[in-house]
Parts: structure tokens; sequence; C-alpha cells
């Protein structure tokens, strides 16, 4: 049975597990490839370009939205992000789907990209991860060992904004454990995978 591919799009506070979440989706799904998004942020301890993020200057950035190539990008905690059209193309093009791991920016952005493409709005699946509580929420970011204190304030501050737009996702996830978060995941894929307007069945 054929079908069409998604673009499956993660979104969540920072500190929530959507990191994690991703990578736990791809080692248990071969059909799913991750779209590597661009930043200009510099690489955190362990990171690497290419593999994490393609690490950008801020003019080689600049460049790439002059010339039309990212199909979304945003400011974020002081940092540019953004996904090329390349990027997501590739993996249709070798019959994948395509997890994305951006923020409530970008998401709005494919969302409104969407209402202006049919193929995208065919593909697009937006999901949002959220913690039961901002206490829980700070307790994960601090327990990262990633952010200075007053960076964790930043974070938390954005993180109430951001919670607000749960609403404009067709999923939500409230995260429990890494194996239920993962659970979860894999059923709203398979479910989308399934939709009748996606599949091409068999000629009965």
């Amino acid at each position: 049975m054929n079908r069409a591919h998604l673009l499956i799009v993660l979104s969540a506070p920072s500190g929530a597990g959507k990191t994690t979440l991703c990578h736990n989706l791809l080692a248990v799904d071969a059909q799913v490839s991750r779209a590597i998004t661009c930043t200009t942020r510099p690489p955190r301890r362990g990171e690497e370009h290419g593999r994490d993020y393609y690490f950008l200057s801020e003019d080689d950035f600049t460049r790439q939205i002059a010339a039309g190539e990212f199909l979304e990008h945003a400011l974020v905690h002081g940092h540019r992000y953004g996904t090329l059209k390349n990027e997501v193309l590739r993996h249709f093009e070798a019959g994948r789907d395509v997890l994305l791991n951006i923020d409530v920016q970008g998401a709005a952005t494919l969302r409104q990209a969407a209402a202006a493409d049919p193929r995208l709005a065919a593909s697009l699946v937006t999901v949002f991860l959220a913690t039961r509580s901002l206490a829980e929420l700070e307790t994960r970011l601090r327990n990262r060992n990633q952010d200075a204190p007053e960076v964790i304030q930043r974070r938390l501050a954005a993180a109430r904004a951001e919670l607000a737009q749960w609403k404009n996702f067709d999923y939500l996830i409230l995260s429990g454990t890494m194996s239920e978060d993962l659970q979860h995941f894999q059923a709203i894929v398979m479910a989308e995978r399934l939709r009748t307007a996606r599949v091409q069945p068999p000629p009965w």
C-alpha cells in the first residue's frame, strides 16, 4: 500500500524533552528520518556540525533567508533557527517520513505555509509536548546542567508563552516517562499513516 509521506513537527518548551523523544522515535521507526535544522548558536559540548545541527554564521543564515532556501526560520533565545527546504525534500525523495524538532514559532510558520501549499498541507502533522507543570519543567532544565541560572529563568519565562500555543497543534502529549512519551508519539504517527486521505490501497 502506497501513502503520502509525513512531515512530523514536534515542538515543546525548552527542557520538556523533545530532543530525547525525537531520538527515541528515530531509534525504533526506520521509516522516519530527522531533518537537521540550521542554527546560529554555538555548538554545545558533544554536538557536531551536520549531525546535531548545521551551525551557520549570521551572514550565511541571512544569505539563505534572502535566497528563499528555508521552509521556516525563527529567532529563539537570541539565536536563529531554521529548516532548509532541500533538507526535507531529500528525505521525501528517499521514501521516508520526516521528523522536525522545532520551536512553536517555526511550527506556526509551517502551518501558514501549509495553508498555501497543498502538498505541505497533506504531509504536515504537528505535535506539542509539555510537562504537567512549570515546576516540573524547571526541575528538568536544572537537571540537564546546560544553562546558567539566569538562562533557565529566561527559558521558563518563554515557556509560559509557548505553553499557551498548545491548542494550535494537532496533538498534545503530556510528558510522563520516556517510554510513555514514545508510546504516545508512535500511536500518533501510526494513526496519521493510516488516514484514508494519505493512502493508496491496492486495486481490489
